[in-house]
């Protein structure tokens, strides 16, 4: 029952008592979680679920429960697209298993708010304006203008690609292993590549293999190529492509920024694995077998996690470049994980730019705006000092070889997939120090750090400003 007092403030009355609102309560907002707190959770609840499916029996081949932490380091792996895996993906894991790690790819890959808006079109429901705001929050938009019709193309985009990859792949697994496991083995491998997840089933030629039997197979090489580079190169770019074609001039200094990085990363990484492979992990191979290894090696390390070649077998100068692709990673709103593309770029572009003295700090002709610099040096740094903590942690307590932990957790915070072989021999507490690598570095480590602090007032109080030496 309501009533008003004699000072004009409205009463509440109920069961436990009055409540007096006064000017300062009416319409206070209530607290709700941030865009990036929301999307957190939905990652987490995502890995909750997927271990919890992956735990029962008839999910393994052997009809015996899987162990929780494997299981939570396969579900972690799956959703947050990496590939690195304790059990053998192929022999381990049953139908169920598999498409239950097929889904979690998915939903990975795309982000469950873009499978949430394909059931909303689906069902011909509208996207309310906090969903509209959660999804350009998932796919990395500038703005909420037009953000449903970029989800279409996403969902479209996918489809077309994921499609087209599964069938080519077919082509070749079907007459090794049957119609019915060749067609599903196309299907998850173009899923898996597409979303640079790095998950494969070619276990039965030899556990945890991956693509080594077909690294002189040209069609295998193209196709996984093609899709591990659609799917990093990310949304904005693949609006671009859609909307303007060839005209390059036309397309956002974004996707400028994205195609001319990724052509570079590509080239370069191919040509050093080329050279330093040729008496390591490529010794005795034809030299058109070297070159689709190399190129496959540039194109998976960014951020996919297949190999063609033994990553045990590499040379130190082959690991080193390959920590370096990984860390940097595929581009913004895209698959792919680590450092991205643009960060480095900026990073880059400020560099050369303050050795010339030139402070507009631009490139193609535009400006970037102000805070890029912030943001990139605090994305990189950050991801920077969780791989060297966790390296510094694991060769501690598991006491293995530096550049092999180094590449292991590189790989994690990356979201890659590629190991030398030590994620099997990897203590209970490394294996959680991975599984936390992984969700970071899906999520945003930067994100999930604002996430976990984020403040609704600004600080009142800034403190005074003094010099200091730099360099």
């Amino acid at each position: 029952m309501n009533e008003t007092n004699n000072s004009g403030i409205k009463v509440i009355k109920a069961a436990g008592g009055d409540k007096k609102r006064g000017a300062s309560d009416i319409g206070a907002p209530r607290p709700r979680m941030s865009r990036t707190q929301v999307i957190t959770l939905g990652f987490f609840i995502i890995i909750s679920l997927g271990t919890l499916l992956l735990m029962l029996p008839f999910s393994s081949q052997s009809g015996k429960s899987t162990p929780f932490l494997d299981a939570f380091f396969t579900a972690t792996s799956a959703s947050c697209v990496t590939g690195l895996v304790t059990v053998d993906t192929a022999t381990h894991w049953s139908l169920f298993g598999k498409c239950v790690i097929l889904v979690m790819i998915q939903l990975g890959g795309l982000g469950f708010m873009t499978i949430a808006t394909f059931f909303f079109i689906m069902i011909n429901r509208r996207l309310g304006l906090r969903g509209r705001e959660l999804l350009s929050e998932s796919i990395s938009a500038f703005e909420l203008g037009g953000i449903m019709g970029l989800a279409k193309k996403i969902i479209a985009v996918t489809a077309f690609v994921e499609l087209s990859g599964a069938a080519l792949l077919s082509l070749r697994f079907c007459p090794q292993f049957g119609t019915a496991k060749g067609i599903f083995m196309g299907v998850f491998h173009a899923v898996s590549a597409f979303c640079n997840a790095g998950f494969d089933l070619l276990g039965g030629f030899e556990k945890f293999g991956s693509f080594v039997p077909y690294s002189s197979d040209l069609l295998v090489n193209i196709t996984l190529n093609f899709l591990i580079i659609i799917g990093g190169l990310g949304f904005l770019v693949w609006d671009d492509m859609l909307k303007h074609g060839m005209r390059l001039k036309r397309y956002r200094l974004h996707s400028k920024i994205v195609l001319t990085a990724t052509a570079f990363l590509l080239l370069l990484g191919a040509v050093i694995l080329f050279f330093t492979e040729k008496d390591a992990a490529c010794a005795g191979m034809p030299l058109g077998e070297r070159i689709l290894t190399a190129i496959f090696g540039s194109v998976t390390a960014r951020t996919a996690g297949f190999n063609t070649i033994d990553i045990a077998a590499m040379s130190d100068g082959g690991k080193l470049s390959t920590i370096i692709l990984m860390f940097i990673g595929g581009s913004p709103g895209s698959t792919a994980g680590g450092v991205k593309t643009t960060t480095v770029f900026t990073l880059l572009i400020y560099g050369f730019s303050y050795i010339r003295h030139n402070r507009s700090f631009g490139v193609f002709g535009r400006r970037l705006e102000d805070g890029a610099l912030d943001k990139a040096a605090a994305v990189f740094f950050t991801n920077l000092m969780l791989m060297l903590t966790a390296t510094l942690l694991i060769v501690t307590i598991d006491k293995l070889p530096l550049v092999d932990t180094l590449f292991e957790t590189s790989s994690a915070v990356a979201t890659v997939g590629m190991t030398t072989g030590i994620t099997r021999s990897l203590s209970s507490v490394s294996r959680v120090i991975i599984i936390v690598l992984m969700f970071l570095g899906r999520v945003g480590s930067l994100s999930f750090g604002l996430a976990l602090a984020e403040k609704r007032e600004n600080a009142r109080l800034v403190d005074p400003v003094e010099r200091i030496l730099i360099g």
